[in-house]
């Protein structure tokens, strides 16, 4: 399996560490250095861009079931239709949504040398992700260490191909990842989404928080599932409350990016691997993304100072 080549080039493969991710002998695994010491002393590496990328946005979520995977494609795919260069890094190791999402299987092949894989593509997206190196039914059983040398190779040795905006596909909550991707990775913004449900935005408040605190900019929040549209009558019915999301972003002093309702077709295309902005282009839902789209790369450009 390419996955395992890619893992262990040269490495010989263990029960104990199935993908012959590296370990240091001798070196203690639990020990950590005393807050003060300089990253550079504690052996800590320093923020890095990810080579072939120009932008970074993580899209997150503080708990999972909000439609962020959903949410993360549809506009990476909207982004792609603005004649931008787009490509989606899928970091949710132990549940991998994108190769699903965007209808993609099979290996990655390896560049000529063989130290970086190449992204697969549809829709005219690169993308990576977990889920192309692992067989679709196999849990990932790996310690956060074995976890976090797997996402720092994702990382760094894919082989993007001159990337405007590399969406990432965070996993829920505050964990790992999501540390070792701000302290390693130069991130140029976060995309926080959450339903208007009171329960969401608890953690929602919570990841916002987070990346504000590792120094990691805050481009909006995105209100998804906002409102039910009965398909038979059209009527509008705010399941999970009215508005949540908008009221806490402005509590937060973030962007408020826009909403998508919540809608059958939406749900139903993104299980069968058509993104509705792919598969219904005119429609409103696919317009909700591209006006969320559009509002966060003018958010990215008020960061970044640019008109």
């Amino acid at each position: 399996m390419l996955g395992r080549r890619f893992f262990s080039i040269t490495r010989t493969l263990s029960h104990e560490n199935p993908l012959g991710i590296p370990r240091s002998p001798g070196k203690s695994t639990t020990a950590k250095p005393p807050p003060n010491i300089p990253r550079m002393q504690r052996g800590l590496p320093t923020k890095q861009a990810i080579r072939g990328v120009k932008n970074v946005i993580v899209v997150s979520s503080g708990k999972g079931g909000v439609g962020k995977s959903t949410t993360a494609v549809n506009l990476a795919l909207a982004t792609a239709g603005m004649k931008h260069r787009v490509g989606i890094l899928d970091a949710d190791l132990f549940g991998p949504s994108i190769p699903s999402l965007m209808h993609l299987k099979g290996e990655p092949e390896l560049t000529e040398n063989g130290d970086r894989l190449v992204p697969l593509m549809n829709y005219g997206v690169q993308c990576m992700s977990m889920g192309f190196l692992i067989p679709q039914d196999a849990p990932v059983v790996w310690r956060g260490l074995m976890v976090m040398k797997a996402l720092q190779q994702l990382l760094h040795q894919v082989e993007w191909k001159d990337v405007d905006y590399l969406f990432v596909d965070m996993p829920p909550g505050t964990g790992d990842v999501q540390l070792t991707l701000s302290q390693q990775v130069i991130i140029n913004g976060a995309v926080i989404v959450s339903t208007p449900q009171d329960i969401a935005l608890i953690d929602a408040v919570k990841g916002t928080n987070m990346f504000k605190k590792v120094n990691v900019p805050i481009l909006g929040m995105v209100q998804n599932m906002s409102l039910f549209i009965c398909p038979n009558c059209q009527h509008e019915t705010h399941i999970f409350g009215d508005d949540g999301a908008m009221r806490m972003a402005n509590k937060l002093e973030i962007p408020f990016l826009g909403e998508v309702p919540l809608h059958a077709d939406i749900c139903h295309l993104s299980d069968t691997g058509q993104p509705i902005v792919i598969s219904q282009p005119d429609s409103a839902f696919a317009a909700h993304y591209r006006t969320i789209a559009s509002n966060i790369i003018d958010s990215l450009n008020k960061q970044k100072n640019i008109p």
